[in-house]
């Protein structure tokens, strides 16, 4: 999708997101999660009273502010995205939050409690190199928090039909727990949620068209467009199982594995 001012765009999108979601499951979240998801996943991770959390690719960084205001952690939220990190920052008020603008990766040396990643794993097609950054900003016993969607790769069709396909890269699941027992990382938990984020893709596709006036009238109907048919796409894939979603955690075993 052409990228936006993440002020206009995030203002733009406002109002469907906030009447897409269930009463107190709307916490700033630019994606398919629940908030009660959120606080699920990191409670599973042992967030808690100074745990230190690093949050890459935070956006805006809702979910962020989210679990260091209801657990009492410690973060340090990274995006590429100088207006992204500026929202965030507006946002934290007097909340434990550090922000910085960097590209992921490189990955923050830390040491880190918790690494978390919340609906961007997929914008990676390198992921094998990216867990390998991510478990040397882990000391043995800390944990990797992420969610996957989980899938074959994309066809030549279905790249065609999905705007900003360059982001969407698709492992099967298999793949994942390998490459994170390369990286020195095994799996502690891992949980399907596709029926639940399916279902929040059909009412985001909701409140979307129901807003379509006022989302064309401030980012204009290319946008809008894409908008609907992304969305659209997901609501196709998860229903019919061509991707599935699920929660993660793994946690450091020590040294890095050599083999690759």
């Amino acid at each position: 999708m052409k990228q936006y001012e993440r002020p206009a765009f995030v203002e733009a999108l406002q109002s469907a997101r906030l009447s897409a979601y269930a009463a107190g499951e709307f916490v700033g979240q630019e994606s398919f999660m629940r908030a009660s998801e959120i606080l699920a996943l990191a409670v599973q991770a042992g967030v808690g009273p100074e745990t230190s959390v690093l949050d890459l690719c935070c956006g805006v960084a809702g979910p962020g502010r989210f679990i260091t205001e209801a657990l009492g952690c410690t973060y340090l939220g990274v995006d590429s995205s100088p207006s992204a990190i500026g929202i965030a920052r507006d946002r934290a008020g007097d909340l434990a939050c550090r922000f910085a603008v960097s590209q992921v990766p490189p990955v923050p040396p830390g040491p880190f409690d918790v690494v978390l990643m919340l609906e961007t794993m997929l914008a990676f097609p390198d992921k094998a190199t990216l867990f390998r950054e991510i478990a040397t900003a882990l000391p043995t016993g800390g944990r990797f928090a992420f969610t996957l969607e989980e899938g074959p790769p994309l066809t030549a069709a279905e790249r065609a039909r999905m705007p900003d396909a360059d982001t969407v890269w698709l492992v099967p699941l298999p793949e994942i727990f390998a490459s994170l027992e390369r990286a020195g990382m095994r799996l502690l938990w891992h949980d399907e949620c596709s029926q639940s984020h399916l279902a929040v893709v059909d009412s985001l596709l909701g409140a979307l068209a129901a807003d379509a006036t006022d989302i064309t009238a401030r980012l204009g109907p290319r946008a809008l467009d894409e908008l609907l048919r992304a969305h659209r796409l997901w609501s196709d894939w998860l229903r019919s199982g061509r991707v599935r979603k699920f929660a993660v955690v793994a946690e450091k075993t020590g040294s890095l594995a050599t083999n690759s």
